[in-house]
């Protein structure tokens, strides 16, 4: 008999957008979910579907609330150990910090190591998708993608590609870089819960070649997304000016090699021109916010509430490591703030929607994961609204659920997340 699980609690579903309808009546709230096979099997009363299901077993979470597991989709696993350096622009903090850590993953011992230990961090922290650049060695592939599927965790990833301004230890080929990867999205892409997504770092670090190269592949295997950066800092924005005279923007970079389609992700995206905005929106393209990193780094304020009036499609990263928490929470967190310097704060069933569904659509994933619903795969998160005793004491306040939930978004951590289960497993308790 196939085994089934009965979750009590709160049970926080999204039926609805907030950002096209009042955020307050975008989500439904059940008492319980039933996962079978490692997805959900109903959604509803707790008497009730105790009673259609009663050799279930029981977890009850009382006033904890149930929400789908956050999904992160832009992330550099290997800068896990290098989080938090301190004090440089993009470009001096890819120098000093990123490129010597990259290249320890050289060593296929460190990389599956540093994998396990990403992977264990994020998960603590209720995590249970991301998409990840990996570096340019196809070991940093292998590792990623071989702790996930021991999990049975959903993630993407891809190897990075970079043949210009890096190190020589982390320069590859227009060739290799073609060769490698084709070679790990042949073998990772659609094995069990992993997709592969084709990742050139950004365009000064890639010749018109490799770009050239990644946009044929890309051709060849549209299914598959495709991952990069996009106008994250003025300086950056004025090298990649100098390094491709003839582009009518940032943006053209890619698309005048293949890179621009509607399986893009486009990191940043915060200094973006009036044409790259009507591109991007046109093609359906997804754009990633990355506050943490954004104020970390001194790269500039995302304009959520511009874009998303605009229609562009949008999820919500922590940019590990440039971003300085491996927390959703956190993250959301730092996208209220950004708002409320933008003159337009987010409200809470904004910031988490971003860090579900709206994340869940930015990958075109967001019909197996991201919600909770029938026939979604039951990667879940359990929260406690009083993990702490300051969440608590503002949480006894509340007057409605929302007032209850955005303390936790404001202040929680690890400690907030009460269980966390991915593809039906229990994995934090």
């Amino acid at each position: 008999m196939t085994q089934e699980i009965l979750l009590t609690g709160r049970v926080l579903s999204f039926d609805r957008t907030p950002f096209e309808t009042t955020p307050e009546t975008s989500a439904r709230l059940d008492e319980a979910l039933v996962i079978r096979d490692g997805r959900i099997a109903a959604v509803g009363e707790t008497a009730a579907l105790a009673a259609a299901h009663p050799n279930a077993s029981r977890h009850d979470h009382g006033q904890h609330v149930i929400v789908a597991g956050f999904i992160d989709p832009h992330v550099h696993f290997p800068q896990t150990a290098m989080i938090a350096s301190w004090g440089k622009r993009l470009i001096d903090w890819l120098n000093s910090y990123t490129f010597p850590e990259e290249m320890r993953f050289a060593n296929p011992a460190y990389a599956a190591e540093i994998a396990a230990r990403y992977l264990d961090l994020t998960t603590a922290a209720g995590t249970t998708t991301m998409c990840s650049f990996c570096t340019i060695h196809p070991a940093s592939v292998e590792a990623f993608f071989t702790e996930a599927k021991a999990r049975g965790q959903r993630v993407v990833a891809g190897k990075t590609c970079m043949d210009r301004n890096a190190p020589e230890g982390l320069r590859d080929t227009a060739q290799s870089s073609y060769d490698d990867s084709k070679a790990l999205l042949e073998k990772w892409h659609g094995e069990g819960r992993i997709s592969y997504a084709i990742t050139p770092r950004f365009s000064p670090t890639s010749t018109a070649e490799q770009l050239e190269a990644m946009g044929a592949l890309w051709a060849e295997h549209p299914e598959c997304l495709m991952q990069t950066h996009l106008s994250e800092q003025t300086d950056e924005i004025a090298w990649v000016k100098q390094l491709f005279p003839d582009a009518r923007d940032y943006l053209d970079t890619y698309e005048s090699f293949g890179l621009l389609g509607a399986n893009g992700l486009y990191g940043h995206a915060i200094h973006l021109e009036p044409r790259e905005k009507d591109r991007l929106r046109e093609v359906g393209a997804a754009l990633v916010h990355c506050p943490t990193s954004n104020t970390f780094i001194g790269s500039g304020l995302f304009d959520m509430t511009g874009l998303m009036a605009e229609g562009h499609r949008i999820g919500l990263a922590t940019d590990t490591g440039g971003g300085s928490s491996f927390s959703m929470l956190r993250t959301m967190a730092a996208a209220y703030e950004i708002g409320q310097l933008r003159n337009n704060p987010l409200h809470p069933a904004q910031l988490l929607w971003l860090a579900t569904v709206g994340s869940a659509r930015a990958l075109r994933m967001e019909d197996r994961i991201g919600n909770i619903a029938p026939g979604m795969e039951a990667d879940l998160v359990v929260l406690n609204l009083a993990s702490t005793p300051a969440i608590a004491q503002r949480e006894a306040e509340a007057e409605e659920l929302w007032e209850a939930i955005f303390p936790t978004i404001m202040m929680g951590d690890d400690r907030a997340v009460a269980e966390v289960w991915i593809g039906g497993q229990r994995v934090k308790s």
